[in-house]
């Protein structure tokens, strides 16, 4: 069933999340942003975006992120950005309901912003192709065109190597243990791993879940302890699961297998230390707002 509420003045859209399900460096450019192999699946964990059109020539934030300036509201970039390379003189009013932790490593901003600029598109009737509004994207961030090529992926390169892949049914058991993790710190660690050896699509679909690995990973675990703690309470509820962190943190994950009493590590999750945030999530195969954009 269709999840967007569409008509000429109103759209109202699930903003979902990813999970890297491995992260491997393979090289570094000259201009210092690294080479990366990833695989992007989408999950049902989702933040909602409603778009309101106005009169009024410009682009207001109801119940902004506190403290958060708004050069640094990815929402209301995506919205000027797109604003500005169309010319248009139509005005939104944004409104962010908030589900995925911020500095969980879940792309939830990255999604946010795409969605954005997919719901605009759609508003103010631009009619802007994919590929335009992916380079429009890459402006805002290395993982927005995923979001909004809108399919689970296999990425290269900075992020903006996407390329379709077709991921088997499961369920997931994610923990945000209520700590970020600046980007930039884990990038700059001179213990990070930069010459992961590259694999193929065909390599990723023939691998073992413990073949693969996240290279910001032990990186992390030696900023934040949090994330080696989550990795643990995700051992011991789930024995064998081999769980990894996502992106470049501070969120974890394990693929649960289909026998699993989800109802049994729905109590569990109950009980999780103060301030942690956990669920039992289900793969997506499309960004919600996918159909949002014309195929010509």
């Amino acid at each position: 069933m269709s999840n967007e509420n569409l008509n000429s003045d109103y759209l109202s859209l699930r903003s979902p999340a990813k999970l890297n399900l491995f992260l491997h460096i393979v090289g570094r450019k000259p201009d210092g942003y690294h080479l990366l192999q990833s695989v992007f699946q989408l999950i049902d964990w989702c933040d909602t975006i409603t778009l309101k059109r106005i009169s009024q020539n410009e682009v207001r934030r109801i119940n902004p992120i506190p403290g958060a300036l708004p050069e640094d509201d990815l929402v209301v970039r995506a919205a000027n950005l797109l604003k500005d390379f169309c010319k248009t003189d139509v005005g939104v009013e944004i409104d962010v309901k908030k589900e995925i932790p911020m500095g969980a490593g879940m792309g939830g901003g990255s999604s946010n912003a795409a969605t954005t600029l997919i719901g605009l598109n759609a508003l103010w009737n631009l009619k802007l192709d994919k590929e335009t509004l992916c380079n429009l994207g890459l402006k805002l961030g290395a993982d927005v065109p995923f979001f909004i090529f809108g399919q689970n992926a296999f990425v290269e390169g900075i992020g903006e190597k996407i390329q379709e892949i077709a991921l088997e049914k499961r369920d997931f058991l994610v923990i945000f243990p209520n700590q970020g993790i600046p980007t930039v710190g884990i990038f700059q660690d001179p213990e990070l791993t930069r010459d992961h050896a590259q694999i193929t699509i065909d390599g990723f679909l023939a691998s073992s879940w413990s073949d693969l690995t996240n290279d910001c990973q032990a990186v992390a675990m030696r900023i934040c302890p949090e994330v080696k703690q989550a990795l643990d309470w995700i051992t011991q509820a789930v024995p064998g699961s081999a769980p990894r962190m996502s992106g470049s943190g501070s969120s974890v994950f394990a693929v649960l297998d289909p026998k699993i009493d989800t109802a049994k590590l729905e109590n569990l999750l109950q009980n999780l230390p103060k301030g942690w945030v956990g669920r039992v999530v289900r793969r997506l195969n499309k960004n919600p707002a996918y159909n949002l954009i014309s195929s010509d």
